[in-house]
């Protein structure tokens, strides 16, 4: 999975400008960054001070992992289209530390290693339907079937690329969720590397939501 920063507008500077407006007005123009101010705003979770800044990411990830993150509709999406182009067979194998085995409820389970055993089984099994869609897609395709019919057959572990743009406040909001220790293990990979990206450009309300969050 590969994650990159395409485009930032703001700074930590920036999150003061927006704090301080509602007491100065104008002169909060020529505010500065200060740290204890950020600081305290993200404490005190004083957060609309966060949106005025946005991040572009390009993500490319299993679809099963993109339709996690489109539930936060407080993103923007743009994404390839199985429609418009054809796709490659680029698919997702679980790696050797992703653990296999889930004991608990729906909603309230933990996971584990797996056996030797396990593992093969996920690894034969995920190959032989990647080999069986794959094939019967470029079949489709060879025989002038529609793009946007023959993707119909292609599995959730297939790749997708998207964009998702964000502000600070709601990349938090994002990272709150998707680093935490249930969270899905393939979004929170791509989590943790979106956090690595935020950290160089608000460097002050990134450690500070590190440590109050």
């Amino acid at each position: 999975m590969e994650v990159k920063l395409i485009d930032h507008t703001g700074d930590d500077a920036g999150i003061v400008k927006a704090a301080r407006v509602s007491t100065v007005g104008r002169e909060s123009l020529e505010s500065t960054e200060k740290r204890g101010l950020i600081r305290y705003l993200v404490r005190e979770k004083h957060l609309s001070t966060l949106e005025h800044n946005s991040m572009t990411f390009f993500i490319e990830a299993p679809i099963f992992v993109a339709r996690e993150f489109m539930r936060h509709r407080t993103m923007s999406f743009n994404e390839t289209s199985g429609r418009y182009k054809e796709l490659s067979d680029h698919f997702y194998y679980p790696p050797e530390d992703r653990p296999l085995v889930q004991k608990g409820k729906a909603a309230d389970y933990d996971l584990y290693p797996g056996s030797a055993d396990q593992k093969f089984t996920v690894s034969i099994h995920t190959k032989q339907a990647y080999y069986a869609a794959w094939t019967a897609y470029k079949n489709m395709l060879d025989a002038g079937i529609a793009r946007e019919v023959a993707r119909n057959v292609l599995p959730v572990g297939i790749y997708t690329q998207f964009y998702a743009t964000t502000n600070l406040r709601n990349l938090l909001q994002f990272l709150d969720l998707r680093t935490a220790d249930d969270a899905l293990w393939e979004i929170r990979y791509i989590a943790n590397e979106m956090k690595q990206l935020a950290e160089p450009l608000f460097p002050i309300a990134m450690e500070a939501w590190n440590e109050y969050r």
